[in-house]
């Protein structure tokens, strides 16, 4: 379900606008088709925000983690013995 939020969605939503301007109104199908195609890769883009922000998080969680194991033990997790 995620891949087909992350990539299938943006993937529809870019063939529609394609659809659009392809069978659109010739007064506006064009311009109406590039909006429905920026929409479609404004999805993507906010779906790979999201998962560059989500893996900052695990970054800084196995930093805690490294700091709790430095407190406990007097070392660095991955210093050589």
């Amino acid at each position: 379900m995620t891949n087909f939020i992350r990539y299938g969605l943006p993937a529809i939503v870019v063939i529609g606008g394609i659809l659009a301007m392809a069978f659109g109104p010739e007064d506006g199908g064009a311009e109406g088709g590039a909006a429905i195609i920026g929409a479609g890769c404004a999805i993507w883009l906010i779906n790979l925000l999201y998962r560059i922000g989500a893996s900052g998080d695990r970054e800084r969680d196995a930093e805690a983690e490294a700091r709790d194991e430095f407190d406990r033990t007097g070392r660095w997790p991955d210093d050589p013995q």
